[in-house]
């Protein structure tokens, strides 16, 4: 088996390098910094199959067609607590921003604000956009479909997507950020373990027979040509581990993303040339509305707390809760480096070199 090895590349470089390329397409001096913002904060947290490694995605998407770069996402239904935006094929980035954006104002206004996107593109990670609302003092919810990849249960074709559920609140001293995919693992996962060679862990994926497969090229070859089989909902294969329970929550996903929003169901996505029509759902909660602000965020705070302070497992020295490894992480990398696939580097040279970006790795 041969080991992709990686390079630490300082963070400022990558993020410099990515704004350039975003401009080069035609992105403003502002939406290239907000695409790349997100982009970045995946490897500032670790996430790498959500990170620079999805450059060469963007930059085929966009070279097809699939990104419109002048789009100009519209509100085509509003009320006061809630909104559906059809953002005619723009960057995922700029209107999850938006959406984001949108829900934290009515918030604000009138306690709640939900916002559905239909005809989007991917987005990067979930928990960014839940992650806006917590520091504006409110309790964040994202969701987005994504191209069919997941295959029901007892199914061997993929009808769900990946389907993250990301929710965000604040706390002290680290804000409580759930972000995660009702699959097993993401796609990115997979195109990561495909770039090392590594094999697939069992359960992680099926064939197109509808049994466990460990090989990672051909489970993504599949789901690109959609020849049948993908990755196993959250739970894994059959119902032993609570696969069932994965299918369900990628299912309620769609129900909240595609359904309200009028667009398209994950089995839809990518279906018809030239169009992803991925969909999104954004919520910001003022918790306020609940009782005293100050009290809900002093007990949540505390309940954070008492877990992780809670009775480890032999040989555990810590219980984290969710958003405390991300944060940590990302203080470390911040003003240092970012470790970067040798593979993923290649492909972002050669990026550079058809965008006449430089680059200085």
């Amino acid at each position: 088996m041969i080991m992709t090895e990686y390079r630490q590349i300082e963070t400022e470089k990558v993020r410099c390098f990515c704004e350039g390329v975003f401009h080069s397409y035609g992105f403003t001096t502002d939406e290239s910094k907000t695409i790349t913002d997100v982009l970045l904060r995946a490897d500032l947290y670790g996430i790498e199959s959500h990170g620079v490694q999805r450059l060469i995605r963007y930059h085929d998407e966009i070279g097809s067609g699939l990104v419109d770069v002048k789009a100009k996402p519209e509100i085509v239904h509003e009320t006061g607590i809630s909104a559906v935006i059809n953002a005619h094929k723009a960057m995922g980035q700029l209107v999850g921003v938006r959406g984001m954006e949108l829900a934290i104002q009515k918030a604000k206004t009138s306690g709640c604000g939900m916002v559905t996107v239909r005809n989007s593109n991917h987005y990067g990670i979930a928990g960014y956009y839940s992650g806006m609302a917590a520091e504006a003092d409110l309790l964040g919810i994202c969701l987005t479909n994504t191209e069919a990849i997941s295959v029901p249960t007892f199914g061997r074709q993929a009808m769900i997507g990946t389907n993250p559920i990301a929710l965000a609140m604040p706390a002290e001293p680290v804000p409580f950020s759930y972000d995660a995919a009702t699959t097993v693992v993401p796609r990115g996962k997979l195109e990561v373990y495909n770039k090392n060679g590594k094999a697939l862990p069992d359960q992680w994926a099926l064939d197109t027979e509808g049994n466990p497969s460990s090989n990672a090229a051909e489970v993504l070859n599949n789901i690109i040509h959609k020849l049948g089989g993908g990755i196993a909902p959250l739970g894994g294969v059959g119902e032993l581990y609570g696969g069932h329970k994965g299918y369900g929550l990628g299912l309620i996903v769609d129900i909240f993303t595609a359904i309200l929003s009028g667009g398209l169901s994950s089995n839809h996505v990518n279906v018809t040339p030239g169009l992803n029509g991925i969909c999104h759902y954004f919520m910001a909660l003022d918790y306020g509305i609940f009782g005293d602000k100050e009290t809900i965020k002093v007990n949540m705070s505390s309940f954070l707390r008492e877990l992780r302070e809670s009775r480890k497992a032999e040989g555990q020295e810590r219980i984290y809760t969710h958003g405390e490894k991300e944060t940590e992480m990302m203080a470390s990398r911040i003003k240092g480096q970012i470790p970067v696939n040798e593979k993923t580097l290649a492909e972002m040279k050669d990026i550079g070199t058809k965008q006449g970006v430089r680059w200085e790795f």
